[in-house]
């Protein structure tokens, strides 16, 4: 399949911001590619505030137009989000479809989306974004056709009306609900038993989900590329110090993510919220690492979760070449550790540190229990790490190191038995 040929309108707004525009117009550019466009131009527009009609000032509309004409362009893509009247004259006058960074975003979320719940999140913020652009799109609406912009479980839902788009809206939430309440019920279990929960976080691309396969061996998919990886995977983990965690991964976050985004994924990103220890991978061999740092925190202050324990992974550590150029850089980062999940190096000084920071939520015990406390002892196998068990004929003897909250309910059941009597 030929690839689309690309124009990029970067809106550079005159105020101060962490990003450069040439930084935002790069990384729209790998968002293009995630679409398997191809990018032809490039044009920055420096304006003080929008215009109503087409966001940007008509002289540079009707330069767009002539590009668009001379370079045989098939897409047009603002950096900015378009409201429906503007997405309507913008192609009126450039005669080419005319999508925004939004639109893109969720071109790529529809091309990984693999799972059901997946899917449904997609379709979710995909009639999210259009619903309130309804008016004004005119025979924008009828187009159903493939390319950037246009792929995706919802849009098949562009020619219903608002009604009936409001409608889906609300059955997918109540779908995600119920999605979410089985998560929670979940994350309530691993809560009531003590076991400790940890989130991987981090910017898209960063080696998230390379870092939970290492660690954890999940066989999770992964490639080169912005948000390869949406749907959330969980796995056990036993730390150097006999600590048993959970690790989840979860959707890499991005610079000023749309808000309706983050609403459509709050079921996986719960797991955020709820956990004991965030790993924050942060890739340092990008160039703008320090931006991608900053929209993280941006991101899970949105959520809430921004006063949450963390821990710096400065990943991609093999990429490389001045060490004490690293050295420096860790100095600027809270609770760091440089690893490379691609290759393995220093994840056991990784391991140590997570084990070191969540060693408070677990504690050792030496004690006699109940013959007919044998669930405990199961609990104790599953959740913790049991050193040493021994049977007798009304009791059990067991030295484990366990989360708090198991490590109670085996108090709760203790004995005192000097002289325990052996099975026969």
């Amino acid at each position: 399949m030929e690839k689309e040929k690309v124009l990029l309108v970067i809106v550079d707004y005159k105020k101060k911001d962490s990003w450069a525009a040439e930084d935002v117009g790069e990384e729209l550019a790998e968002l293009v590619q995630g679409c398997r466009g191809e990018v032809e131009e490039k044009v920055f527009c420096k304006i003080d505030k929008p215009t109503a009609a087409c966001l940007i000032g008509s002289g540079k509309v009707e330069e767009i137009a002539q590009m668009c004409a001379e370079a045989s362009i098939d897409t047009v893509v603002f950096s900015e989000d378009l409201k429906g009247s503007q997405q309507r004259n913008l192609e009126n006058i450039i005669k080419v479809k005319t999508i925004d960074r939004t639109q893109l975003i969720l071109d790529i979320f529809a091309r990984h989306a693999t799972s059901q719940e997946g899917k449904m999140q997609v379709e979710l913020a995909q009639l999210q974004y259009l619903l309130p652009r309804l008016v004004g799109k005119g025979i924008a609406l009828s187009r159903l056709g493939g390319g950037i912009g246009t792929l995706g479980p919802g849009e098949t839902k562009l020619e219903v009306d608002r009604r009936r788009i409001a409608q889906r809206i609300s059955k997918l939430k109540k779908e995600l609900q119920n999605v979410g309440e089985n998560r929670a019920l979940k994350r309530r279990k691993r809560k009531e038993k003590g076991v400790p929960m940890i989130s991987l976080v981090g910017y898209t691309n960063a080696g998230k989900s390379t870092l939970l396969n290492i660690l954890t061996e999940a066989g999770q998919e992964t490639r080169d590329g912005l948000f390869t990886t949406l749907d959330p995977l969980s796995r056990k983990l036993v730390l150097p110090n006999n600590i048993k965690v959970v690790l989840s991964d979860t959707v890499g976050f991005m610079h000023k993510l749309p808000l309706h985004l983050i609403e459509a994924f709050k079921a996986t990103l719960e797991e955020v919220v709820e956990a004991d220890l965030l790993l924050h991978v942060l890739d340092v061999s990008h160039p703008r690492y320090r931006n991608l740092y900053d929209s993280v925190l941006e991101v899970l202050k949105e959520l809430g979760a921004d006063q949450k324990p963390v821990i710096t992974v400065l990943n991609k550590i093999d990429k490389m070449e001045d060490a004490s150029w690293l050295k420096e850089l860790s100095r600027t980062f809270e609770l760091p550790v440089e690893v490379s999940a691609k290759t393995g190096e220093n994840l056991e000084n990784c391991l140590e540190m997570i084990g070191r920071k969540l060693s408070a939520l677990i504690v050792n015990v030496d004690m006699f229990i109940p013959i007919n406390r044998m669930n405990l002892i199961n609990e104790a196998h599953n959740e913790g790490q049991v050193f040493f068990v021994k049977y007798y004929n009304d009791l059990i003897h067991i030295r484990a190191a366990l989360p708090k909250k198991l490590a109670g309910l085996l108090r709760k059941a203790r004995v005192s038995q000097k002289r325990p009597k052996s099975k026969d």
